[in-house]
């Protein structure tokens, strides 16, 4: 199957683009590069440099590439730059993806899997294990832009028989995960244990969250293509690990032999989501 994936070229984007191609997909790229990397993106895949919102060069993209199936992975998805720049995030995340669902409607795409968020569109969970009953409470522009996009699919598919699914994320871990970013605390303490640096657990690492591995997610997306048709399915464990469970196994891991460092909560964090 000819599939286009969005956000390629970024931490998870990019192993789906790696899974798709390992069964025999015909794959093509599109990433702006505002946060992947050129070189992440698998050699047998054709990359375009293009921002969602640019109609004209999408449309070339479209035209070349005549795609079956997309599975976008791009977004903003820095919750705490999201808070600061809510317009920004409804800009790439709501708008460009409206964007790219009117492409695929104009040019017969039969299916999109969308990569959504668990933890950021929740908020603070009534339950645990969290289901995919459970109310939808953003408690953040980014949660709120991604699961605003959840809406337009149901009306594309109704209205225009364009099929989905939808797979709302836990919190990912594997290889290519920034250990500057902003989340991803497995790659963020591995990085620094690694380089001699004291990682810094906030609050007081109780917190609990479902890690699931790269790899897992990347399958998810490779299976979505024949199955799921116009649902939406929570991916994870249904267990949760706490960020003190967490930086121990990596100590292990790593051979850390520093201190363990508590710092402030982070205002805002949903405490256990699962």
């Amino acid at each position: 199957m000819k599939v286009l994936v969005t956000g390629g070229a970024g931490f998870i984007g990019s192993h789906v683009v790696d899974a798709l191609i390992a069964e025999g997909h015909q794959v093509a790229v599109i990433d702006d590069l505002s946060t992947g990397k050129r070189e992440q993106v698998n050699p047998a895949a054709r990359f375009y440099r293009v921002d969602l919102r640019d109609d004209a060069a999408m449309a070339d993209v479209f035209a070349a590439e005549q795609p079956e199936a997309i599975s976008h992975q791009a977004a903003k998805a820095n919750v705490r730059e999201s808070l600061e720049k809510p317009v920004l995030y409804a800009d790439v995340n709501v708008l460009g993806s409206l964007k790219l669902l009117e492409l695929a409607r104009k040019n017969g795409v039969r299916k999109v899997i969308y990569a959504s968020t668990g933890g950021a569109a929740y908020g603070e969970p009534q339950y645990l294990p969290v289901d995919e009953d459970h109310p939808v409470n953003p408690l953040d522009p980014y949660g709120a832009s991604k699961h605003h996009v959840e809406h337009y699919l149901y009306l594309y598919r109704q209205n225009y028989g364009l099929d989905y699914t939808v797979l709302r994320y836990p919190n990912v871990y594997g290889p290519r995960q920034d250990p500057l970013g902003e989340a991803g605390v497995v790659a963020i303490f591995t990085g620094q244990m690694l380089t001699g640096r004291h990682p810094v657990i906030n609050g007081s690492g109780e917190q609990e969250r479902d890690f699931v591995y790269v790899g897992d997610i990347a399958r998810a997306n490779v299976l979505a293509l024949s199955r799921g048709s116009g649902g939406i399915y929570n991916l994870g464990s249904g267990r949760g690990t706490s960020v003190n469970q967490v930086f121990a196994a990596l100590k292990a891991a790593t051979g850390y032999q520093g201190p363990e460092l508590h710092g402030p909560a982070k205002l805002g964090e949903v405490f256990k989501i699962y």
